[in-house]
């Protein structure tokens, strides 16, 4: 354990600390008992605030171990995650807009909440609210497990079988997380990002830069990971050949293209799906504000590119760990002064909580608004829905805590898998739906179910390369009827989609009841300022009176 680096760790930590608690006082409003003041930050942050929003909510923590650690690790689709993030923003470019102006107009506060209206569906609804919170739960579990990574390395608790030693700093920081985003909601993740993305950038840049002068520039790094990987494929010949163990290597070969490709749209497609991710966009006070941040936050892709790199250049620089989800970490520890690898420990950990408190103040708005008001208590008022969402907040965050003490982290990675799967299922009903109201109801529905079970099942099945008989060992299946892999959330998405529209033929056919639509075709492309949308509206009262 170094000194200096736990202490410039502990500096920057109390730091953010004080900034989650002040963030009550920000943007002052005279009360947060309202979903919207406390769950959307009043709806009101510009582009400014919104890219360190949004990017500090897309770009977590395990972002920043995970995908250096898959080249670290050899992975041949590593690499996926940047071309992932690329698509992304001109899918969200044209439909976000919709989304916003509709919510702005009704006062939806979480997805499910526009399914609602749209179809008139209390059942759709809840499928995709319980969706969004079973999809984030593993999510946050994964923040704690970077967090885990960093505070290992540092040296806090490591090798101890005192679990007060051990788990302590963990349990700490996310019990100040879970005081100042009950103190503050939105608002403190929102200013803390700030400090996290500044942070972030600082040490990133400073690494590619610094740490490939260290090991002998960036020639000498391309050709180290390259001659690992050739080793190890020279030694484990026989395995690689019979499926045993997974090749390495830089560059997908043919046969990985299309895994490659399909992780990489099916994970486009799924982004702003997860809840986290809408609530970042709802919390901005206009359409213009959601174009612009689609147009800029590719700047963050750039700095994953970037940050993906650093696993070759651990490679380069000899660090030897048996997690691979250590080897930024560890590549810190060794290379960097110990003043600036406590910069680079609390950028992560930092990076942690930002996501995380977004993450469990969506779960909870989604528990609130299409579970505790629509089913328990439908005449709760505004203040009841904003108490309600502070504490399943704080339930949300120590389930998630628990979780990842109780159980080894292989678990929450398996079902992070899963909740890719899951929450792209969810993709008609809201996509589809701020479009066109054809597809039925019911057959939107059907299709959810089919696309969630069969999906979980292909994801079960797939086993863990040398080790006979597990499960949920990767991303890809098979598809069927060829011998090409391709990412499982897609495979059922499609089955979602068959489903959808063939039962939507059938059910029209029919002539079964589709519900009454409660939005209006003005209402997606209303911006704010407009003719009866108010900066804020009461979720009490019907839009269109």
């Amino acid at each position: 354990m170094s000194g200096v680096a736990v202490g410039v760790f502990v500096f920057l930590f109390l730091l953010v600390t004080v900034l989650g608690f002040a963030a009550a006082r920000w943007r002052r409003v005279a009360s947060l008992d309202t979903l919207d003041e406390w769950g959307l930050g009043g709806r009101g942050f510009g582009t400014f605030i919104a890219w360190f929003l949004i990017g500090g909510d897309i770009y977590t923590a395990y972002t920043f171990i995970a995908v250096p650690a898959t080249l670290y690790a050899g992975s041949v689709v590593g690499f996926f995650a940047v071309p992932y993030t690329i698509v992304v923003y001109p899918l969200i470019f044209l439909f976000l807009p919709r989304l916003w102006s509709v919510s702005h107009r009704h006062g939806y506060v979480t997805p499910a909440d526009f399914v609602a209206g749209r179809y008139d569906s209390k059942p759709l609804a809840l499928a995709v609210a319980v969706t969004g919170i079973l999809a984030t739960m593993p999510y946050i579990a994964l923040q704690l497990v970077g967090m885990q990574v960093v505070l290992e390395v540092m040296g806090l608790g490591t090798n101890s079988d005192n679990w007060l030693v051990k788990d302590l700093p963990l349990f700490l920081a996310f019990a100040v997380l879970a005081a100042y985003t009950y103190a503050s909601g939105l608002r403190a993740p929102a200013l803390i990002a700030f400090v996290k993305d500044t942070l972030i950038y600082l040490v990133i840049i400073v690494a590619v830069i610094y740490l490939p002068s260290q090991v002998g520039g960036w020639d000498n790094v391309f050709a180290a990971a390259t001659d690992s990987f050739a080793a190890f494929n020279g030694d484990n010949a026989d395995a690689i050949a019979s499926g045993a163990v997974p090749g390495k290597g830089a560059i997908p070969p043919p046969a990985a293209h299309w895994a490659y490709a399909t992780l990489a749209l099916g994970s486009a497609l799924a982004l702003f799906m997860y809840p986290h991710s809408i609530t970042g966009v709802l919390s901005t006070r206009s359409r213009k504000v959601i174009r612009q941040n689609a147009a800029l936050l590719p700047a963050y892709s750039f700095l994953l590119g970037l940050l993906a790199l650093l696993g070759f250049v651990a490679i380069a620089a000899g660090v030897k760990v048996e997690n691979a989800q250590q080897s930024v970490p560890q590549l810190f520890e060794q290379e960097f002064p110990p003043w600036f690898a406590g910069v680079a420990y609390a950028a992560i950990v930092i990076g942690a909580l930002v996501p995380a408190a977004i993450m469990s103040i969506a779960a909870a708005n989604l528990w609130t608004r299409n579970v505790y008001r629509a089913f328990i208590k439908p005449d709760a008022t505004p203040k009841q829905e904003a108490t309600q969402s502070k504490v399943i907040s704080l339930v949300v965050k120590f389930g998630a805590l628990l979780f990842v003490l109780a159980l080894p982290n292989k678990f929450a990675i398996n079902l992070q898998l899963l909740g890719g799967v899951w929450i792209l299922q969810t993709l008609p009903a809201i996509v589809v739906g701020l479009y066109t109201r054809w597809l039925h109801r019911w057959a939107l529905l059907a299709g959810w179910a089919v696309g969630f079970a069969y999906g979980t099942w292909l994801a079960y099945g797939v086993e863990v390369p040398g080790d006979p008989g597990s499960h949920f060992g990767g991303p890809l299946v098979v598809f069927p009827g060829t011998d090409t892999k391709v990412y499982i959330a897609l495979v059922a998405f499609i089955a979602n989609l068959v489903v959808a529209v063939g039962l939507t033929l059938l059910f029209r056919a029919f002539k079964v009841d589709p519900g009454v639509d409660q939005t209006l075709a003005t209402d997606y492309t209303v911006e704010a300022g407009d003719p009866g949308v108010a900066p804020e509206l009461d979720p009490h009262q019907p839009a269109h009176a």
